[in-house]
This record gives structure tokens, sequence and C-alpha cells, in this order.
């Protein structure tokens, strides 16, 4: 179904090559995270990810705001040349390209689906995929060219994440393909299901692909997008730039993170990420 250009991208701050990139999703640790606000990855099944029913995955205590910090991965827990940032800086990472307004035409139940959309990308720009955490939470940013990945482990004591997941695993039918406008741009938007590890009790990959200009040039942002819950806990992660596929690293985060993740819930040292075992 063809759709017409709507809302799309938010302005990544310092130094990137061609002006607009990625800003990866998560929220920031303990404030507000204030963003004022298709390529080649086969859909998969949605079946394979629904919540995996085993008991043994269950947190066995409460995730503190030391333990989120804990439970983040490393530079080396993804290979491929990741810089680790600041994390003040990785908290206000924006790109305009995630900015717009949807158009409502483009969809078979309108003003339903056109919600559903306009929140993701919302959540994509302000770093709360799931929700604003109810507990504690912690994020960390690293670099690769052109390239950002935002990483966030956080508790959602008060809310429930399989409701977001739930919800995003909609959204590839949902919003497969709409428009966006910005300032009279127009931006075409696709959405499709990706493969994750089977890990942790439920999980969701998605990659959004946003295709417009930047600095009068064409210009496509795409961004791979996961989300996996532990129990009432869980971490995401938002990969992507102007350079494209970064899949692969989204897989290794989240293979190696939900099993960080596990280990601090158990009360357990994490692991030595694979670059630090010599």
């Amino acid at each position: 179904m063809t759709r017409r250009p709507t809302r799309l991208v938010r302005v990544l701050s310092s130094a990137l090559a061609a002006g607009t990139l990625v800003a990866t999703a998560a929220c920031s640790s303990g404030g507000d995270s204030d963003g004022s606000r298709s390529s080649g990855v086969t859909a998969s099944p949605a079946a394979r990810k629904q919540p995996t029913l085993s008991p043994t995955t269950s947190p066995a205590s409460t995730l503190t705001e030391s333990g989120a910090q804990t439970a983040l991965i490393t530079a080396a827990d993804i290979e491929d040349g990741w810089t680790q940032v600041k994390d003040t800086e990785a908290e206000n990472w924006h790109d305009s390209l995630l900015i717009g307004t949807v158009d409502v035409s483009d969809f078979l139940t309108a003003k339903a689906d056109a919600a559903d959309c306009r929140r993701l990308m919302d959540s994509l720009f302000d770093d709360d995929l799931l929700g604003k955490p109810s507990g504690a939470n912690a994020l960390r940013g690293f670099t690769q060219g052109d390239s950002r990945l935002l990483y966030q482990v956080a508790a959602y004591d008060r809310t429930d994440p399989q409701g977001a997941l739930n919800w995003m695993a909609k959204l590839p039918d949902e919003c497969d393909q709409f428009t966006m406008t910005e300032n009279g741009e127009q931006r075409t938007v696709q959405v499709i299901d990706t493969s994750l590890p089977d890990v942790g009790d439920a999980r969701e990959g998605l990659r959004v692909t946003v295709k417009g200009e930047s600095g009068g040039e064409d210009a496509t942002l795409t961004l791979d997008v996961a989300a996996v819950r532990v129990g009432n806990n869980a971490i995401t992660v938002t990969a992507g730039g102007l350079d494209g596929d970064e899949h692969d690293s989204v897989e290794q985060a989240v293979q190696l993170g939900t099993q960080r993740l596990k280990d601090v819930l158990a009360g357990k040292s994490p692991a030595a990420s694979p670059g630090e075992i010599e």
C-alpha cells in the first residue's frame, strides 16, 4: 500500500557529517529524557517472539539503580569498533528525521493505526519505547562512524512492559509504510519485523526506515530496535543512522545484555565481556 510522508527524526547533536542522524531510543537515567519533543532484514513470524513461559527466567530480586548500571553492556559486548560516549552525550542525542505529522489517509483504519505509528515515532524520539520506567533505570551510548547505539536497562514495577511488547508486535502490519510531513517536506517510513535471539521472557525487534531529505540531499535513516522483557524489567536497544544496517550489533547487545540483567537480578556478578577475556 502506498503512503505519503509523515512525521520523523530528531536532531542529532554534535559532529555528524551529513547533518541528521539517528538518536537511539532509551530513557535518561534519573530524569526526564527531554527531546522536545527497508532494507534487507527478513520479517520473522510473530509467534517466534511470544512470551516464554519459563519460571527459571523470573527475576529473583528488585532491580536497583546500581544493579541497572551493572547490567549495562560495554563496547566489548558489541564489538565492531563501537566507542562508548559520556552518558550526558547519549541522553541528548536527537534525530530530526523522526519528527513530522503522520498522514492519516495512508491507513485502512485511519485514526487508530495512525495513532500507533505516531506513538512509535514519538517514542523513538523521546527514548521511551516501552514507556517511562517506574523503577531503576540506566542507559549507555556508543558511536561508530555516523551510527549511534543506545542501550537501556529499566524496571517497570508499576507498569506492564508486556503490554508495550504486544503493541510493538502489531506495528509491522499497522505501520508497514506511511508518510510524514515536516515543514513541507515529505518522508516515507517503513516498519518491518526483525529476528532476535531467543532470550528473556519475551522479545520484539523492528527495523524502522525513514527516507527524506537532509541538508537538501536525499537521506535514509535506518534504525534497528529491540526490546527484551525479563520479569517486570526490560532492556531496549536502538541502533543505526545514515550508514544503515546495525542489526548484528543489536543481536549481540540483546544476547549478552539479557544474560547480564538476569545475573544481576539473581545476585550474581555478570560474566566478563568477550573482549575483556584474555
